[in-house]
């Protein structure tokens, strides 16, 4: 009979093999070298706590092996045999969960300079922020500039400067209706197909349509990206949630906040904001007619993303969700503040909203429904990358999830609806190790998911602290 220790050995011989052929040992400029502390061939993390993705029970006293940035071996420490010439880190008392996925991510900094709302790209800040803050993965969930958002992609692939893994989003499909400069507004449904059809050969793998398209230009959209198996994702006002699912729509942003679908004498393809938001802010947090729209975006296996960071209120919370005054330029921080100090006191009816989208979202998940997260950096300017993700891990708990759940759609989520589960997701053996070390116990603290230490991405490690001190007072400016 074959010994637990020989079936052991035998694993990990053939894992070696498979990895010695398979691996792409990424090559880094010195610019980011100056950020990774843990780069290694093989490599095992020992006596750490895991929270896997998968929604499961949390294990204690876990050691993972990685061998060329992949986990080989994984499980209780006592029973873990690690190879020889690996390199070993002690991690008692810390967590790991799977590199966070985030889902409505941009490289822009959203800035409100009369009559215009400006989307300023923040190429240098951003990519760090997002990786320090344990994202080895996001999606750009609407690109001003997507030709630089392909570039920034690029460089990061090529080991050139530091930042997650990118879906790039294209621009946005909008017409006129917001004073955004930066949109290329369409005028009509074949300049969007014309949009759609560049930048698809341009090299973007998602796309988002907006607040005032018609339902004309959306079943555009969605056809065409889905002959290049390509998903179309949404901020809806003109076309209700239920319309987007019946032509198809993958996936839909700001979980029920921004759904038109109950707007009286709602006119078709056209926005009405302010209508919008009496709508919503009226409906019951039980309401029958929520569950059933819920029912329907099941039925037709649309995913919603959470972006509770954007509509955090502001009595009772924090300038900077996350704590992200350090990473502000100066004047923009001050600015900000001033503007948050003359709205405290005055924002009960958010408040009353952010607590019903929240129950919203936990209802969604529990009655079957698919639910990713995301921050969206735009909104008032409070919303930093990096520390507004790892923020999300706490209000979807705040929200009612455990943490197992919380990181789930943080993660597990995400790495389904981009079809990549099979790769990143989860922490298991034969996934890429793509990981986020925790120092101390979320569990226990919630707040503790702020103190990342090291982000794993390709099984590269990257010192968390370092990447968000390279940044403070930079974002605003680039």
């Amino acid at each position: 009979m074959r010994t637990k220790a020989y079936c052991s050995f035998i694993l990990l011989i053939f894992f070696q093999f498979l990895c010695c052929r398979q691996s792409t040992a990424q090559e880094f400029s010195s610019l980011v070298k100056q950020f990774i502390s843990v780069k290694a061939d093989t490599f095992a993390l020992t006596h750490v706590n895991i929270v896997d993705g998968t929604g499961n029970v949390p294990r204690t006293d876990q050691t993972l092996v990685i061998i060329n940035g992949r986990i080989i071996m994984l499980g209780n420490s006592a029973d873990v045999n690690i190879p020889a010439n690996a390199i070993i880190k002690d991690c008692s008392g810390k967590t790991l969960i799977p590199g966070m996925i985030m889902m409505h991510e941009h490289l822009f900094y959203g800035e409100r300079v009369a009559p215009q709302y400006l989307g300023i790209e923040m190429p240098f800040s951003f990519p760090r922020l997002y990786l320090a803050g344990g994202v080895t993965t996001m999606r750009t969930t609407g690109s001003v500039e997507p030709q630089t958002d392909i570039n920034i992609r690029d460089q990061v692939n090529e080991g050139k400067t530091p930042g997650p893994d990118m879906d790039v989003t294209g621009p946005y499909i909008e017409r006129a209706g917001i004073p955004i400069p930066e949109i290329l507004f369409i005028k009509n449904t074949e300049e969007a197909a014309k949009e759609v059809k560049y930048w698809i050969d341009m090299g973007c793998t998602s796309f988002k349509v907006y607040m005032d398209i018609t339902r004309a230009d959306l079943a555009e959209v969605v056809r065409l990206a889905h002959k290049k198996n390509i998903k179309v994702t949404g901020h809806l006002c003109s076309v209700t949630y239920r319309e987007a699912a019946d032509l198809g729509i993958d996936n839909l942003e700001h979980g029920f906040w921004v759904s038109s679908d109950f707007e009286k004498n709602k006119k078709e393809d056209q926005c009405n904001n302010p209508a919008q938001s009496i709508s919503i802010n009226a409906m019951d947090e039980k309401s029958a007619e929520i569950k059933e729209l819920m029912a329907y975006l099941i039925k037709k296996n649309v995913t919603i993303t959470s972006t509770l960071p954007v509509f955090e209120p502001y009595t009772g919370r924090e300038v900077f969700p996350g704590g992200a005054e350090e990473a502000m330029n100066t004047v923009i921080r001050e600015g900000i503040e001033k503007s948050y100090a003359g709205v405290v006191g005055k924002d009960s009816s958010g408040r009353a909203m952010f607590k019903k989208e929240m129950a919203w979202e936990k209802q969604f998940v529990e009655m079957g429904g698919r639910l990713m997260a995301g921050i969206d950096p735009t909104g008032a300017g409070r919303v930093i990358p990096g520390y507004a993700d790892r923020h999300s891990l706490e209000l979807l708990v705040e929200a009612g999830f455990s943490f197992s759940q919380a990181v789930k759609i943080c993660s597990l989520n995400a790495a389904e609806y981009l079809g990549r589960d099979k790769e990143i997701g989860t922490i298991e053996i034969g996934k890429k190790a793509d990981l986020v070390l925790i120092n101390g116990d979320p569990l226990k603290d919630i707040k503790t998911v702020r103190n990342t230490e090291i982000v794993f991405k390709n099984g590269v490690g990257f010192d968390s602290k370092k990447l968000f001190e390279s940044v403070k007072g930079k974002v605003g400016l680039y």
